[in-house]
């Protein structure tokens, strides 16, 4: 091994245990804020991180501060983080000690990830997907802009060698769920993706022979097509030659594989869970540790004892310097607390013409599928994914039919019975410069794809400090529909408006489906599409407001933008009220005031997007009308819909003549099979009228 290889390491090595070493001895001053750090994991993570090109993508975890360093990182950078300081380079203060997102041109390039143990597994999958459809599609090397850096680190050779995607893990977290859909997805569709688990025995406090029945390695070979070895990962140079040809086949042979490295852990879990505390095997860990084995490989490879204490203590003195440096940087001011939760959109405007003269009236779902085929014909990053949306079926409501045939597979296919994959691997795709359409098939099945949408997805963005927005479209079936039971018929809006980083739209006819479809993409930002199943083809009667003229390929329909779909006059005598509704609750207040003759009377707004919210439409419209219904199609307890009522009653309170009401569905843990059950369950155009009556009449 060429010396300066040595030389590299042993330095990051002391520094990392340097930064280790001085947490512990200034715990007052750092304690404020959790940690967690490298020491005995040291080795392999600068193993890996000097092999790693400005090309590549890496999701270390929060035990990876060595790795970090042998990236290109000064201790500052890191303790900047550690002590939540505003010049933090990874988020400005928002996130934990060694939890990176980093986006510099001669570094391996960071998304952000979360502290929740494996969720990073998706999203770098995820990356890796995206490697490999750019690559099929012969769309730009990702490494291109990088080209013509002269950096130290990267030479004309290095920058033409394809990327590739490294996922580190610790041990304990390849017991999650989660870990086996990105194993399962990377097998399956052989991605250019390194899984290295670094096992050091324990979880917390519950060590190995309680919580796993096998180690990585083992649980690897169930997944065909994902190679896995077991190395000692506290040997320098056993971990860097391992690594060096595993690099070496991910970057031509383009498939993945897991590297499992057994390391001691000869520091805290964190900085708040102590080692003595629960630890019965320090004396045989401290056995294990990596720093006396490389010291060992430098005297070996022609070192003198000299050279190496002046590494040594020079790795020291940079520590001590960076850390007083760092105390006295400047902490966030209250004003940035307020930046960097969503990047600015260029679609602000309603553009384009929504009836084209002589176009015909499609339904709903059509208005869909158009708007993403004109999408997928004009931008190549743009692909679709999901269950059933490939060419066989093009969807479980047709809503990609023929997209398949028109594109390939590559670009529309189907994944695994995999929620979470689904919404997570948006992350990654995203940060590859993808725009990547998925579905969830109802909103029922959301639920496994929360984790992510939370985790990962809503707060990319915030806790990146602008870096890394994740621009994607989750597109999820919803609502009651032909008695579609328990398990296909569900109202989640409450749910998902509560996650905050997202924008939700909820659209009531295909134009503006189609309008905010266009505006979601061309949007940097995550954003969750609600299609109601009973509007898609106008079946359910009073819904042929539905179907609409499907607008030009140019339309665009800004989020956050309600309709005043019904608007009224000011009237002293006579009685008005608003109705403030969405999706399906848009029909049955039209229709009710129809059937009641009060069309002049009931100002009725379609929200359009649940968020951004539209405020001051709402508002100004229950200040002219002095009476407000909210419709929702779920439960009104504790929703959104009863939120809404809340905000509008303390906005208004002064211009109200009665309480603003809401109606929605039973408060019942489900929508049952049964068509009465189903109709008793839901509200209707009639139950609307008699909460309509009974407002005016209030």
């Amino acid at each position: 091994m060429k010396k300066e290889i040595l030389k590299k390491a042993f330095s990051k090595l002391c520094t990392a245990k340097a930064m280790t070493e001085l947490y512990e001895a200034n715990f007052k001053q750092v304690s404020k804020y959790v940690h967690a750090t490298s020491r005995g994991h040291e080795a392999i993570q600068i193993a890996l991180g000097l092999q790693l090109l400005p090309q590549d993508y890496a999701f270390p975890y929060y035990r990876d501060d060595a790795m970090l360093l042998s990236f290109g990182l000064e201790p500052y950078d890191l303790m900047l983080q550690l002590l939540a300081k505003k010049d933090d380079p990874f988020s400005a203060g928002r996130s934990y000690y060694s939890h990176p997102s980093l986006k510099d041109d001669d570094k391996p390039k960071i998304p952000h990830q979360s502290s929740a143990t494996g969720m990073q597994a998706i999203p770098a999958t995820g990356v890796a997907m995206g490697m490999q459809y750019k690559e099929l599609q012969g769309l730009d090397d990702l490494s291109t802009a990088l080209e013509e850096t002269n950096t130290v680190r990267s030479s004309a050779v290095e920058n033409s060698l394809k990327p590739i995607t490294v996922c580190s893990l610790g041990d304990a977290s390849v017991t999650e769920g989660e870990i086996a859909e990105a194993f399962q997805m990377a097998a399956l569709k052989q991605m250019p993706i390194l899984y290295l688990v670094q096992d050091n025995g324990w979880d917390i406090s519950a060590n190995e022979a309680e919580t796993r029945a096998q180690n990585a390695a083992e649980y690897a070979a169930g997944f065909h097509g994902l190679e896995a070895i077991s190395i000692d990962g506290a040997n320098f140079k056993e971990s860097y030659e391992a690594l060096e040809k595993v690099i070496a086949t991910i970057r031509k042979e383009r498939r993945p594989f897991l590297v499992h490295a057994k390391v001691p852990l000869l520091n805290h879990h964190t900085s708040g869970v102590r080692m003595e505390w629960y630890r019965d095997d320090l004396d045989e860990a401290r056995s294990r540790d990596p720093y006396p084995v490389l010291k060992q490989q430098l005297l070996e490879g022609g070192f003198s004892e000299k050279e190496i204490e002046t590494i040594e203590s020079s790795a020291i003195e940079k520590v001590q310097s960076d850390f007083g440096r760092a105390l006295k940087a400047e902490d966030p001011k209250p004003e940035d607390l307020f930046t960097n939760d969503f990047v600015p959109t260029p679609i602000t405007e309603e553009k384009g013409i929504r009836e084209p003269e002589g176009a015909e009236k499609v339904v709903m779902v059509d208005c869909a599928l158009f708007a993403v085929e004109e999408l997928m014909k004009e931008h190549k990053e743009c692909l679709l994914y999901g269950q059933d949306v490939g060419g066989r079926l093009g969807g479980v409501f047709r809503e990609a039919a023929t997209l398949a045939q028109k594109f390939g597979d590559d670009r529309v296919f189907n994944t695994p019975i995999q929620e979470a994959f689904i919404v997570g691997s948006t992350v990654g795709m995203s940060a590859v410069g993808l725009k990547p359409i998925v579905e969830v098939q109802f909103a029922d099945y959301i639920w496994p794809g929360l984790n992510q949408l939370f985790t990962e997805v809503s707060r990319s963005c915030y806790l990146s400090n602008g870096k890394w927005p994740v621009s994607m479209i989750l597109r999820v079936p919803i609502g009651a529909y032909g008695s579609g039971g328990p398990y296909h018929s569900s109202s989640v809006e409450s749910v998902v408006t509560n996650i905050r980083g997202i924008k939700i739209a909820y659209p009531s006819n295909g134009a503006d489906l189609k309008g905010l479809m266009k505006a979601a993409y061309h949007d940097p930002n995550p954003v969750v599409i609600l299609e109601h199943k009973g509007l898609y083809w106008s079946k359910v009667p009073g819904t042929q407001g539905a179907t609409s003229v499907e607008p030009s390929e140019d339309y665009v329909l800004p989020l956050g933008k309600a309709w005043v779909l019904q608007e009224i006059w000011k009237q002293e005598n006579v009685e008005t009220l608003t109705i403030v509704t969405y999706g399906m609750g848009v029909h049955w207040a039209i229709n009710a005031s129809e059937e009641m003759g009060m069309q002049d009377q009931i100002e009725v707004i379609d929200l359009r997007t649940l968020y951004p919210l539209d405020e001051n439409t709402i508002m100004k419209s229950v200040k002219k009308t002095g009476k407000c219904l909210v419709v929702t199609e779920e439960p009104s307890n504790n929703s959104f819909a009863n939120a809404l009522a809340g905000k509008i009653q303390e906005e208004c309170f002064k211009h109200l003549d009665a309480p603003v009401l809401t109606i929605g569905s039973e408060n019942m843990p489900a929508i049952p099979l049964n068509s009465t059950l189903e109709q008793t369950m839901i509200p209707s155009t009639e139950k609307v009228k008699v909460k309509i009556e009974a407002l005016i009449n209030y």
